[in-house]
């Protein structure tokens, strides 16, 4: 009979598997085009969008800009399905990942000035 991995362990595993799925959404983001990746920068530093527990990009206020709400959808398409391989590579729920994910890579990587939601629905500056 064998023993699960200890707990430990498997947190490991799943956090690595959430670092593989974003290095896979960055490079399923290249779907985006260079102008919608310059234009989600600018709309973080601008606070329209921002990073969310959730995984997902988000839009801290209304844009009337379709371009915008379109590359903000390509880049969650690519997330979504990163942390769909992530999560059944690590056993888990792509929500799992996607939040892992957001805690141990994306969090990390809002520049100050920069907004988030917190796991409590909040928006917070960084």
């Amino acid at each position: 009979m064998r023993k699960s991995p200890p707990m430990s362990f498997r947190k490991l595993f799943v956090v690595a598997a959430a670092v593989a799925a974003l290095g896979v959404a960055a490079g399923a983001a290249f779907a985006q085009t260079a102008q919608q990746k310059a234009m989600i920068d600018s709309a973080k530093v601008e606070g329209v969008v921002g990073e969310q527990a959730d995984g997902y990009l988000g839009f801290r206020q209304p844009s009337p800009d379709p371009a915008l709400t379109q590359a903000v959808t390509v880049t969650n398409n690519a997330r979504r399905e990163a942390y769909g391989r992530s999560a059944q590579a690590a056993g888990t729920t792509p929500d799992v990942a996607a939040a892992r994910a957001f805690v141990t890579i994306v969090l990390p990587r809002v520049s100050s000035g920069e907004w988030y939601r917190n796991a409590q629905g909040q928006w917070v500056q960084r």
